[in-house]
């Protein structure tokens, strides 16, 4: 029997809870992962809440990034072995498999052997926040050296995944954040620039930073009103990634300077990457290259243990966290 984080109803955190489960063996194409720690994701908080792209099945298990030993392998299953330390990429819905627990059947195309200088936390604390960025930054945006790229909710994982990309490359990093209690952090944490938005108007200072050409990038998981400031702040043939919906609110369309910009304004998620396998394998080499030589390293906010999950997702909700968080099982 395993214990698995599951819930029976849609809510806040306290809807988890820890069953104990038999989860059987792989069948064909799956392996069996003894876990070690776990990372956690907006998105799942918005799939345990009901409010994600996809709806739960009820009881629902969730989560997307784990990392651990290989126990058992499916039939067909030749490009690993039983022991081998592995990491999970975001490639499935919920629906069908899900990471929280302290044992986890998962497919083997979203299985990856992680570099081995990383921490098992560490490397719980990957795919999701690199993958997301690179996919919009690098693979569809063609990031180059020099561009300026605007980074919304910069201490989230992906945010703060993103400096490092654009630093990676030779880019500008410009981190926006709306108060002041996360400005050090973000510093530290390599951004070239940050804005506050409550002191500071965004427009404004991404012109100035950029010597008046604006951004060629905007990043952003808020969307809702900001984005006119967004677009009035970016650069000719620019492009906005909108990959979430943290405002809550509609986001109307910025008409007028997109037109007169020549702006891209576009929706993304990861899954356009991971699901094509060749950008998928781009992304898997860019990755795995930045965190093996250091350029790339993952940030972690607080660790908890498993059975305090329900804790763990508060945390998660309460937008205090610079960086991951991550869950020890």
């Amino acid at each position: 029997m395993s214990r698995i984080v599951r819930f029976h109803r849609t809510g806040g955190p306290e809807v988890l809870q820890l069953d104990e489960l038999d989860i059987g063996p792989p069948k064909a194409g799956e392996i069996r992962i003894r876990v070690r720690a776990l990372g956690l994701n907006r998105a799942e908080a918005m799939f345990r809440s009901g409010a994600y792209l996809e709806s739960p099945n009820l009881p629902a298990k969730l989560g997307y990034e784990a990392a651990g030993e290989i126990e058992a392998l499916g039939e067909g299953v030749t490009s690993f072995a039983v022991g081998d330390a592995v990491s999970t990429i975001p490639a499935f819905s919920m629906n069908q498999y899900g990471m929280y627990g302290d044992a986890a059947i998962v497919p083997a195309h979203a299985v990856v052997k992680h570099p081995a200088n990383l921490s098992w936390a560490e490397a719980a604390a990957i795919w999701m926040q690199y993958l997301t960025a690179y996919g919009a930054l690098v693979e569809i945006g063609g990031l180059a050296k020099g561009d300026a790229v605007v980074i919304t909710a910069a201490s989230s994982s992906v945010g703060l995944a993103a400096i490092q990309i654009v630093n990676s490359l030779g880019a500008v990093s410009i981190a926006a954040t709306r108060t002041d209690a996360k400005r050090v952090a973000l510093l530290n944490a390599g951004a070239q620039h940050v804005i506050v938005t409550q002191q500071q108007v965004l427009t404004e200072e991404v012109m100035r930073l950029t010597g008046g050409k604006g951004a060629r990038i905007a990043f952003d998981p808020v969307a809702g009103r900001g984005v006119d400031a967004l677009a009035t702040a970016m650069g000719d043939a620019g492009t906005i990634f909108l990959y979430g919906a943290l405002a809550g609110e509609p986001t109307p369309f910025p008409l007028f300077p997109a037109i007169g910009k020549n702006l891209a304004v576009r929706g993304y998620t990861l899954f356009s990457i991971v699901g094509k396998q060749e950008s998928l394998n781009r992304a898997k080499r860019f990755v795995t290259d930045g965190l093996a030589t250091g350029r790339l390293k993952p940030i972690i906010a607080r660790s908890f243990s498993l059975q305090d999950i329900v804790e763990a997702h508060r945390f998660l909700e309460s937008n205090q966290q610079v960086g991951k968080i991550v869950v020890t099982v």
